[in-house]
C-alpha cells in the first residue's frame, strides 16, 4: 500500500502518526524455524543484500507459532543506532551478498522497522481496520524487538510532537494513516499521507554533461520528472558523489546513451551534453522548486532499483509549522542589536544538510570544489581531505562540516565583529601564523576599515559565507573582537580567562570559576562561562552600552584581584609564569582593545580538537571534562541544550554603579 501526497493535518482524532523513514520498503515473509525472505516494492528480492537483518528474523521467527508477512523499511543506521537517510544505504543496496566479511563483525548498520501485519498464519489481516493490525504486530513483536529488528513509534489523534521530533531529528517527514483504513496492496490512496519536512524525492536521469578540469567521468547528472507523459527538465546535480559512486553510475549509464534528448524541451547545459535513455532513478535532496520548475541546490544520494522511471512526478512540499514553533533563532537583545548590515540570516536545516552534503562529496572526490551555499551563492574549497588532527584523524573537511551545522549558534556570537585570524595551513602539527589585515576576499564576504588601535581592514563575522572562507584559509578558531564595528571603542563584555599551570589539574581551573560565580552574584552581575577548548575556561560578563574598553577591563582586575586574594593557594594574577607556580592565572588584560579569545562555539587547535563550549554552572558545580566538547560532539549537545551564549547578548549588562562598592567591601572582607 502506498500512501498519498495529499497534506494531512497534525491533528484529527483519525489518524495515526508514524515517521516517514528515508530507506527502502521490503515486505518480510517469515516463517517459524528460520526462513526468511525480503521483497521490494517492485518485486525484488532483497534477501541476500541484508544478511543482519534476515538474522534477526530468523531469530524472531523461533518464536512464531505460525508463518507471518510483515510491512516495513529497511533504513541505515547511524553511530547512534538511530535511522538514517537513503544515502547510508549506498554501500549496501548494490551488493549482491551483504557487507564484505571483514565487516561483519563490526556493529550492524542497517535495520528492518516495521510498521504494519499483513497476514499472521492463515489469516489475511489486510481487510482489518490499521489499528487492529497493528495491535497484532505489536503482540507478536513488541517484546522481541532489538536493534536490528524494531517497531516504528506511532501516536493517534495528535503529531504535533512527533513532527517537531521530526524537525529535530532531520527525518524526511511523517505518514498519517487512518486508524480504520484496510491495507489496500499496490494501491495510492489518500488513507495514508505523506507530510514531508525536507525536500527530497526520486527523479528520472535523462542524461550527463561533460566534466570539467580533474573530474572524471561527468560532470553532472540530467533530471526530470514526468508530467503528462512528457519528461520534463527539472535540473541537474554534480554534487553527491565520490570517484567510485561516479564510476559506477557512468557504467549504468553509458549503454542508454541516445542522441536525442529525453525531455519534451532539450534543456541548456554548460557543459556539452550527453543524452539518456530514462531508465535509472536516482534519489535528490534540495532547498527548494524554484519559481521556474527547477531545483535549489540538489544533491545527489543514490541510485534506486525500487522505483520506475514512468512513476517518476514532481512531489509537492509544504513546512507545516506546529503549534509550539520548535526552537527559535537566536535573537538579540536591543543592547546588542547589530547596525545596519550586519545581520545574521538565517539558514533553512534543508539548506544545512545540503551543504555538509555537498562538502563530504567534494572531499570523497580528494579534489577541489566549488560549494554551492543557501541564497545561491558560491565558495571554492581546497584539500578538505587534508588531515587537521593527527591523534583523531580529522580533516579540515571535518572542521567545514562543524561550522556548517553549527552556523545558527555561531553566526549570531560573531556577527558584526572584527576576526582576528591564527591560521593553520597544514593542521595543529604545523606552523601558525596571525593575520588581522586582509586586501582581497571573494564577493559575499564583509570586511570593514575599522579605525581605532591600529586602522587597518578585517573580516567582519556573522555570514555563513564569511565563516566558511575563514575556514578554506585554515583559520580552526574563529577569534572575535569584544566589540562591534559600529562601536569598536566601546566593548560589549569582558571575560576572565582561566590558565592553569603545567600540571594543575582541570578541577582547580573549575573551582576558581566557581569563586568568580560567587563574585559576580555578591556584585549583582551575570557571568556566562564556557570551556576554552585547549586546559582552561573563560567566564565572560555582559556590560551596559557605551562601555570603553578601560572601564571593562577594571571591572575585570577587580574580580580577579579579589578571588586571587581570597584563595591565594590556588589562584593568582601574576603575569610572570615563574611566579604562578602550580596555580590558575585568572588573566584580566585579554580585554585591551583589539585583544581576542576564540568565540563561544569556536573550533581550537588542541590535539583532542576542543570546542569553546558555552556551560551552566550548575555544570561547573556537577564537574565536566572539556575534552567531551568537541567537534564531533558539540553538534549534537547543541541540538540538545540550545543555545547558552544567547544568555549574554540578551542581558542589559552589569551595573557598574555599583562596582565601587562591591571592590571597597571585598578589600575589607579579604
Amino acid at each position: 500500500m502506498l500512501a498519498s501526497l495529499a497534506d494531512p493535518p497534525l491533528d484529527d482524532p483519525h489518524l495515526i502518526y508514524e515517521p516517514k523513514y528515508d530507506g527502502i520498503r521490503a515486505i518480510a515473509e517469515v516463517a517459524p524455524g528460520g526462513a526468511v525472505r525480503l521483497w521490494s516494492r517492485l518485486g525484488n528480492e532483497k534477501t541476500a543484500q541484508f544478511p543482519e537483518i534476515v538474522a534477526a528474523l530468523g531469530k524472531w521467527s523461533r518464536a512464531l507459532k505460525a508463518p507471518v508477512v510483515v510491512d516495513g523499511e529497511i533504513v541505515a543506521l547511524d553511530a547512534g543506532g538511530e535511522p538514517a537517510g537513503f544515502q547510508q544505504l549506498q554501500g549496501r543496496i548494490h551488493l549482491a551478498g551483504g557487507p564484505p566479511a571483514a565487516s561483519r563483525s563490526s556493529p550492524p548498520s542497517v535495520a528492518y522497522v516495521a510498521f504494519d501485519l499483513l497476514r499472521d498464519g492463515h489469516t489475511d489481516l489486510r481487510d482489518r481496520p490499521l489499528v487492529e493490525r497493528r495491535a497484532a504486530l505489536e503482540r507478536i513483536l513488541a517484546r522481541r524487538a532489538t536493534r536490528e529488528l524494531r517497531i516504528s513509534p506511532m501516536t493517534r489523534g495528535d503529531g504535533q510532537a512527533l513532527y517537531q521530533q521530526a524537525i529535530d531529528r532531520g527525518w524526511e517527514g511523517l505518514i498519517a494513516k487512518r486508524a480504520d483504513s484496510t491495507y489496500k496492496s499496490g494501491k495510492r490512496t489518500p488513507d495514508w499521507r505523506k507530510l514531508k519536512i525536507v525536500c527530497e524525492q526520486e527523479f528520472v536521469i535523462g542524461g550527463w554533461t561533460e566534466p570539467r578540469h580533474m573530474r572524471s567521468y561527468f560532470g553532472a547528472l540530467l533530471l526530470g520528472v514526468y508530467e503528462n507523459g512528457a519528461l520534463e527538465y527539472a535540473g541537474h546535480t554534480g554534487t553527491g558523489f565520490d570517484e567510485k559512486e561516479l564510476a559506477r553510475v557512468m557504467k549504468r549509464l553509458r549503454p542508454l546513451e541516445t542522441l536525442a534528448p529525453p525531455f519534451r524541451v532539450k534543456p541548456k547545459t554548460n557543459e556539452r551534453p550527453h543524452w539518456a535513455k530514462p531508465e535509472l532513478v536516482a534519489q535528490v535532496r534540495f532547498t527548494e522548486w524554484t519559481a521556474d520548475a527547477r531545483l535549489r541546490h540538489p544533491v545527489y544520494l543514490g541510485l534506486r532499483d525500487d522505483k520506475r522511471p514512468q512513476d517518476v512526478r514532481r512531489e509537492p512540499t509544504r513546512s507545516v509549522p506546529p503549534k509550539s514553533a520548535g526552537p527559535a533563532a537566536p535573537r538579540r537583545a536591543s543592547r546588542s542589536r547589530p547596525a545596519a548590515g550586519e545581520k545574521t540570516p538565517g539558514v533553512a536545516p534543508a539548506g544545512i544538510e545540503a551543504l555538509v552534503d555537498q562538502l563530504q562529496a567534494i572531499e570523497r572526490s580528494r579534489g577541489d570544489g566549488i560549494l554551492t551555499l543557501p541564497g545561491g551563492e558560491t565558495l571554492k574549497v581546497t584539500n578538505l581531505q587534508k588531515v587537521f588532527w593527527p591523534k583523531l584523524k580529522l580533516t579540515k573537511g571535518d572542521l567545514f562540516r562543524y561550522y556548517a551545522r553549527i552556523f545558527p549558534f555561531i553566526g549570531p556570537a560573531l556577527a558584526g565583529r572584527p576576526l582576528v585570524m591564527k591560521r593553520y595551513p597544514n593542521g595543529v602539527a604545523g606552523q601558525w601564523f596571525y593575520q588581522h589585515k586582509v586586501d582581497d576576499v571573494p564577493a559575499g564576504v564583509r570586511t570593514e576599515t575599522v579605525r581605532v588601535a591600529a586602522r587597518r581592514t578585517q573580516i567582519v563575522g556573522g555570514s555563513l559565507k564569511t565563516l566558511l572562507y575563514t575556514t578554506q584559509l585554515a583559520a580552526i578558531s574563529q577569534d572575535p573582537w569584544f566589540s562591534r564595528v559600529d562601536h569598536p571603542e566601546h566593548a560589549d563584555h569582558v571575560a576572565l580567562d582561566l590558565d592553569p599551570s603545567e600540571g594543575v589539574p582541570f578541577a582547580r581551573v573549575l573551582d576558581v570559576a566557581r569563586w568568580i560565580h560567587d563574585e559576580l552574584t555578591a556584585l549583582g552581575a551575570p557571568g556566562v562561562a564556557k570551556t576554552s577548548g585547549a586546559s582552561g575556561l573563560h567566564v565572560y560578563i555582559p556590560l551596559p552600552p557605551g562601555t570603553p574598553y578601560d572601564a571593562g577591563m577594571l571591572l575585570a582586575q577587580i574580580i580577579a584581584t579579589v578571588v586571587a586574594h581570597k584563595h591565594p593557594r590556588v589562584a593568582t594574577v601574576e603575569r610572570s609564569v615563574r611566579a604562578r607556580g602550580a596555580r590558575v592565572y585568572v588573566d584580566f588584560l585579554q580585554n585591551i582593545l583589539g585583544k581576542t579569545l576564540a568565540g563561544a562555539y569556536s573550533a581550537r587547535a588542541s590535539d583532542y580538537a576542543g570546542v569553546s563550549t558555552p556551560v551552566t554552572w550548575k555544570e561547573i558545580d556537577d564537574g565536566i571534562d572539556p575534552r567531551d566538547f568537541i567537534i564531533t560532539t558539540v553538534p549534537s549537545r547543541l541540538d540538545a541544550v540550545g543555545d547558552l551564549w544567547g544568555a549574554l547578548r540578551k542581558s542589559r549588562g552589569v551595573d557598574l554603579s555599583r562596582v565601587e562598592k562591591y571592590a571597597s567591601r571585598s578589600v575589607l572582607q579579604s
